[in-house]
């Protein structure tokens, strides 16, 4: 399965999102593109040991069951997945290519990514391996939603 934190993988990652601009539009989902790329920026903060956020009750019972049913194959997340609180953004415009550079900027950093695994507010205790396949899938998830 793919993982941010092989090069290649990364690399083909960047490429897409140097792709999206300030006209890129959803296939699917609320989110328009200056959304979308504030969201992933906070998420990668997560993954990235930046943010924590409190685990929530709803993720005690069925954590670890979502995280293995998303993580059991190369299957890409399904659109319109439900998105936490923590990472709806309800700005509905802002600066795109800063917004951009930004994510690009935070990718580049699973390059020397220094964790063993985090806590997920909703899966709980993650290994490195699960955070690689998952961060790689929902950002494929976010850029196929922009059609890149």
């Amino acid at each position: 399965m793919k993982s941010i934190f092989d090069k290649t993988t990364r690399e083909e990652l960047l490429a897409r999102i140097d792709r999206l601009d300030q006209n890129s539009k959803a296939q699917w989902g609320k989110m328009n593109v200056f959304q979308m790329l504030r969201h992933c920026s906070l998420c990668e903060e997560m993954y990235l040991g930046k943010r924590n956020y409190k685990r929530a009750f709803i993720g005690r019972l069925f954590g670890r069951i979502g995280l293995r049913s998303l993580l059991k194959d190369a299957a890409p997340i399904k659109p319109n997945s439900p998105t936490s609180n923590h990472f709806k953004i309800h700005e509905v415009s802002g600066d795109v290519p800063a917004e951009k550079d930004r994510w690009i900027a935070l990718i580049k950093e699973y390059e020397n990514y220094p964790l063993d695994g985090i806590d997920h507010w909703f899966f709980g205790k993650m290994t490195k391996e699960e955070v690689g396949q998952f961060v790689y899938k929902h950002t494929d998830h976010h850029l196929r939603q922009f059609n890149v």
